[in-house]
């Protein structure tokens, strides 16, 4: 079981991430597209991850909300789980209910396993007091059950303040403005769980002269029939993305926004169709801010704030755009952002920083041969030249991984192989010239790249760069993965 344990945030990512399709864009050492939640392996099929995160004795408790506890049984329930994916929960993400993974073995997953079995569910509030609890059928969870669980108490919740906001009317009326003030104030308190009443009872306060109540944003929609119309929109979405049909994918995430503007999700997926595929970074801005404007999931907000700091440090701001990805992984912890952190600590020399970050990458991935790939740079980098060529051997047909393949072998002084795999990255795995032009530059500024970077050759391959970052400052691994 200890080991099991020790293996949970790495199998987290298996639930928050499915891994980036051959034809993705803008690789290099972040990867992206998809949503943000991508490594580079096989191709992802599901947009609606459950945000599960591994909860420590270290974690602080919610100030407000819900939290659902899950208690699995075993490594193989983790892999397998139907509560992996859903819609409803990554919603409720929005509206301050957290999602946490406890050990059994711990005070806290003692405390709420107590006469009961694994696998287990536990609803609980802010504080920790268990509202109600879920336990499995033959031994399984299934998401179905764990939506109902947390729908009821919200239902419930919900009915106590529309009881509230009755009450806050009645007193309006009979002329106790103070007394209905007060009631609609508790609704308006209540915006991160329930955004529709506490809208409502800001209208009212205004009514009454309350001019201090911010504006507050539509949360998702739970409507069945629409929520269903809005997955299997960006599941659409997702296989045109996949199939490289850039146009078509942005069309119908697109769609989906329309349909549930109070949804990040959607937002997510277009930030990074811009960001990662497009290059067309002022769309990728607006939907990654739009994201952070609103009460979004900590995925997406995550996925946003590593966006905006890769187009910030391309943009030559590195200790804002640093900032924006450190905040990320608050947020969130992503192998995206950990691989880009250690991009950044290795362009600034610091390469005990860069390979902590590279390491924390591959412990959430350590399967994925996009990863593998990526840290086999730093080892190349290191003097471990021999083990670095075998693992870009054999991953010599990873489209994705390109770019570090080729960094692989400049490291190992093999300069025509690293030639022909830039020139493999930038004209058959890029598809739109204004990715290509920032790849090219990442590449000149590269220090992977020094020992090749006055060969007339690299210079002429490279010669559509963009020109934003400084030829001059060492960018270390400021390579794609800066994208």
């Amino acid at each position: 079981m200890k080991t099991y344990f020790a293996r949970l945030l790495s199998l987290l990512l298996i639930f928050t991430i499915a891994v980036v399709p051959t034809w993705a864009t803008c690789g290099g050492g972040g990867g992206g597209g998809t949503g943000g939640i991508s490594g580079g392996g096989s191709t992802p099929t599901q947009t609606y991850p459950v945000p599960w995160k591994i909860i420590s004795a270290a974690d602080a408790a919610s100030k407000d909300g819900l939290t659902i506890y899950w208690l699995p049984a075993s490594q193989q329930e983790l892999e397998k789980s139907s509560l992996r994916f859903s819609r409803t929960l990554s919603s409720y993400a929005s509206q301050c209910v957290s999602m946490g993974i406890v050990d059994s073995h711990t005070p806290l997953g003692q405390k709420y396993l107590a006469q009961s079995n694994l696998p287990l569910v536990v609803l609980a509030t802010a504080d920790g007091s268990p509202v109600s609890k879920l336990e499995s059928t033959n031994g399984r969870l299934k998401v179905e059950d764990v939506e109902k669980l947390v729908n009821g108490e919200i239902k419930k919740r919900e009915s106590a303040l529309k009881e509230k906001m009755d009450s806050a009317k009645s007193k309006a009326k009979a002329g106790d403005a103070q007394g209905a003030i007060a009631e609609y104030r508790s609704v308006y308190d209540q915006k991160c769980m329930f955004p529709g009443k506490a809208k409502d009872a800001a209208k009212e306060l205004k009514k009454l002269g309350v001019n201090d109540v911010a504006e507050v944003h539509d949360g998702p929609s739970f409507d069945p029939a629409l929520s269903a119309r809005v997955e299997n929109t960006m599941k659409a979405g997702l296989r045109a993305e996949n199939a490289v049909h850039y146009s078509e994918a942005e069309r119908l995430y697109s769609e989906a926004h329309r349909m549930d503007p109070g949804d990040p999700v959607p937002l997510r997926y277009l930030g990074e169709l811009y960001r990662h595929h497009i290059g067309d970074w002022v769309h990728a801005r607006l939907e990654f801010r739009a994201i952070l404007n609103m009460q979004a999931d900590p995925l997406s907000r995550a996925v946003a704030l590593h966006g905006l700091g890769k187009m910030t440090i391309h943009e030559g701001q590195f200790k804002k755009g640093l900032a924006m990805m450190e905040q990320s992984v608050q947020e969130f912890p992503l192998a995206l952002t950990y691989r880009n952190l250690a991009v950044y600590w290795n362009s600034e020399g610091d390469n005990a920083r860069a390979d902590q970050y590279a390491q924390e990458a591959i412990k959430l991935e350590p399967k994925d041969p996009y990863n593998v790939v990526f840290c086999a740079v730093f080892r190349a980098a290191a003097g471990h030249k021999d083990e670095a060529l075998k693992i870009a051997r054999d991953n010599d047909s990873l489209l994705s991984a390109s770019y570090n393949l080729a960094a692989i072998y400049a490291e190992a002084g093999q300069k025509d192989r690293a030639l022909e795999l830039l020139k493999r990255h930038f004209f058959t795995y890029e598809r739109n010239q204004a990715v290509r032009s920032k790849e090219m530059m990442e590449a000149r500024v590269d220090s992977v790249f020094a020992s090749i970077k006055d060969d007339p050759a690299f210079i002429s391959l490279t010669s559509g760069a963009d020109g934003m970052l400084d030829p001059n400052r060492n960018m270390g691994a400021r390579q794609a993965g800066s994208l």
